[in-house]
């Protein structure tokens, strides 16, 4: 079942920018980047502390005065077993999939359409590494 918070998503004009604001402002530290098969980095993972982290993603931000909410994820101690008690409870849940985070994901919406994941560290996880 769940057992906290695991990131909180946003999507970045500057990615620099907004590295520079979570880093060197309010302290984040350092976690990890994503990077593409060209070798360009295309989003970071920032460390709130415990477990939980702060994914920032390039992208076009919403207009002003929107926020640029991508996603909220929620740590789950066992994908498996909570994917099915959802299912059984009649949400609609994708099948779990390992990403590139080599951590375990699986998607669904509440009733306005916000995006949940349901995530689920693996020894392998690169947020685990930055837990040290």
């Amino acid at each position: 079942m769940i057992t906290g918070l695991a990131h909180v998503c946003f999507i970045v004009k500057d990615l620099e920018a907004s590295i520079r604001f979570y880093r060197d402002q309010l302290g984040l530290r350092p976690g990890f980047d994503f990077i593409n098969d060209k070798g360009e980095r295309f989003g970071v993972y920032l460390y709130f502390g415990e477990r939980t982290f702060l994914e920032l993603f390039v992208g076009e931000p919403a207009p002003a005065g929107k926020p640029s909410y991508q996603h909220c994820s929620l740590e789950v101690d066992d994908m498996e077993a909570t994917v099915a008690q959802f299912r059984a409870n009649g949400v609609t849940v994708s099948d779990p999939k390992l990403g590139s985070d080599r951590s375990w994901q699986a998607w669904l919406q509440d009733p306005d359409g916000n995006r949940i994941e349901l995530h689920g560290y693996t020894p392998e996880s690169k947020q685990l590494a930055v837990l040290g």
